[in-house]
């Protein structure tokens, strides 16, 4: 992580950070959202799913009487590159408190063919409008502070190829998920951190879908290493965020077939869960 990711940084106002201009969508027509994918989102050179969750998510948002997701499935059909992009929604059915479309972003590939490359169902509504009330068993989980955490600078060398989307975070990782990085894994499918955006700048809901595909893949704890690329992913926004960190984990309990779910929960600084997610990774053995 470059060291403005790590200094003390006044906090970006919602709409002038790098992540709100990079997901930015221009409306070409009702329905259709131009884009330029940022590669300052990439890893390995293939755009981060977070950040194509949240693009999507912005376009669905424009789209849609409802303002905030609530929920949205993705499905990762083909590699985004970072360039020029077009996003086309749908609204299946608008209600009081809910609405829910979908959507689609295609690329062309070098013969000049369109392809989809991700296609999302999502339900919006209005965070704000919810009921206080919480009944849960859910508790967030427990972290050392910041400053005993780790972040990409601190590892012995960074992961072959891009990774440009580290210099866009400011990620701070528990040790006790950090075996990987000493070429001793745990073993126990297990990644926690604190997230934030390295601007400065708050999470907001679409922030929240980028912060639950963010941190490093459970697998390296696994003792598996290399890209770990998302088949399917689903993730649910509960509360709007308060301002300051958040705190993310996320666990595997079963790799079988080649494939892997990854739960996460992203915790604010309230203590509240704001969101929850579960994906379909696939892992290449050998």
């Amino acid at each position: 992580m470059s060291e403005a990711a790590t200094a003390p940084l006044q906090r970006a106002v919602i709409g002038d950070s790098e992540f709100d201009r990079d997901t930015a969508v221009t409306r070409r027509e009702p329905g259709v959202y131009d884009i330029d994918l940022s590669a300052g989102w990439t890893i390995i050179s293939a755009v981060n799913g977070g950040y194509l969750l949240a693009v999507l998510g912005r376009a669905l948002g424009d789209a849609l009487p409802h303002p905030d997701p609530f929920t949205i499935s993705a499905h990762y059909l083909t590699a985004s590159q970072p360039g020029p992009a077009v996003v086309r929604t749908e609204t299946v059915r608008t209600g009081r408190g809910l609405s829910t479309g979908q959507a689609s972003l295609y690329q062309y590939d070098g013969q000049g063919n369109e392809v989809e490359r991700i296609r999302v169902l999502a339900s919006y509504g209005d965070l704000d409008a919810l009921p206080d009330d919480v009944r849960t068993t859910a508790v967030p989980p427990v972290l050392p502070p910041m400053e005993q955490c780790f972040g990409p600078e601190d590892g012995p060398a960074p992961i072959d190829g891009s990774n440009a989307i580290v210099d866009r975070l400011s990620l701070r990782l528990d040790p006790a998920t950090l075996g990987w990085a000493l070429g001793a894994p745990s073993g126990k499918g297990e990644m926690r951190g604190w997230f934030g955006l390295a601007d400065g700048r708050d999470a907001d809901p679409l922030a929240l879908l980028l912060a639950v595909d963010a941190l490093p893949p459970t697998a390296f704890e696994i003792g598996i290493k290399g890209w770990v690329p998302t088949v399917e992913l689903t993730a649910h926004v509960r509360r709007r965020p308060a301002p300051g960190p958040l705190r993310v984990a996320i666990t595997t309990r079963n790799l079988a077939g080649g494939f892997l779910e990854e739960d996460a929960e992203v915790w604010d600084s309230e203590d509240r869960l704001v969101a929850q997610s579960r994906q379909l990774a696939r892992v290449r053995l050998g």
